[in-house]
């Protein structure tokens, strides 16, 4: 089963998030940091990215002396962590389908790590288990992934006011690829255990998503980022040409007040929960 949807997806999302990569970026560093403590990334290490992205965690492993391997399935993406990270091997590909020793020649991944990027998989068995058979026995896989989407204000602040102008989308089916594929933790137990990881671990983590880059009040930064999220990019192509130029940025004035009262002592603030994910490869 191929990921055509979601590479198309990304494709075009990947622009907003190479963008903005700086706002991504201090927003999620709580969830960075917390992801390379559990991954225990240090020299002589081969670690794959799945799902790298812009590349943050490639040079924080890099950093770490590490030798780092990135796949993404978008191409803006992987020309942005080429850039970001020259020293990196970064693969444009589907994990779920890429041979990935083949698509980067060389020893077997001693770590496995990745924010955000593995709930998007087609069929999420199939490509843990090839992940799985590109680890060394002792490898260890640890990432972090969202929880539910009531947990969660990413996801509805100020976007919701955009989708109640959009024609109703449809229904999608449980479990769906996407950010909160992984919100049920008997489904990920289930999933990384079918695919042949162990010792899975799932450890709620809660932080706080703070929008103020620079001594900003995060109202534009959160403005930004959220048009630059599918949904945005989706609600813009929809309703600018139906709203026109004035109506559209009412409608963004509108969503932008409702950012504004998410402020929390003066910058936009607000919680975010994730699951902090480990699993070992070996029996």
């Amino acid at each position: 089963m191929t990921n055509d949807e979601m590479r198309a997806t990304w494709t075009s999302a990947g622009v907003g998030w190479v963008e903005h990569q700086r706002i991504f970026d201090s927003v999620f560093a709580p969830v960075t940091a917390a992801l390379l403590d559990a991954a225990d990334l240090g020299p002589r290490q081969r670690v794959l990215d799945v799902g790298c992205g812009s590349g943050t965690l490639l040079a924080a492993g890099a950093d770490r002396g590490a030798s780092m391997v990135g796949i993404d399935i978008s191409p803006t993406m992987v020309e942005a962590a080429r850039h970001r990270v020259p020293e990196a091997t970064v693969v444009l590909a589907d994990a779920q389908t890429a041979g990935l020793l083949d698509a980067a020649p060389g020893a077997a991944f001693d770590r496995v790590v990745s924010r955000f990027g593995v709930m998007f998989f087609a069929d999420p068995v199939v490509a843990f288990t090839r992940i799985w058979s590109a680890a060394t026995p002792d490898a260890r896989l640890a990432f972090a992934c969202w929880r539910t989407r009531a947990e969660n204000p990413m996801f509805s602040l100020g976007t919701d006011v955009l989708v109640a102008r959009m024609a109703p989308r449809p229904e999608q089916p449980p479990y769906a690829p996407g950010p909160t594929a992984f919100a049920e933790p008997d489904r990920l137990h289930a999933v990384l255990e079918g695919a042949g990881w162990t010792s899975v671990t799932m450890t709620p983590v809660d932080f706080t998503c703070d929008y103020g880059v620079d001594g900003s009040d995060g109202v534009e930064e959160r403005m930004a980022t959220m048009l630059a999220t599918t949904t945005g990019q989706a609600a813009r192509a929809e309703l600018e040409p139906v709203l026109g130029p004035a109506g559209w940025a009412a409608l963004l004035d509108e969503a932008r007040r409702e950012v504004a009262a998410a402020k929390v002592d003066g910058v936009v603030r607000f919680p975010g929960a994730i699951w902090l994910v480990t699993a070992e490869a070996g029996d």
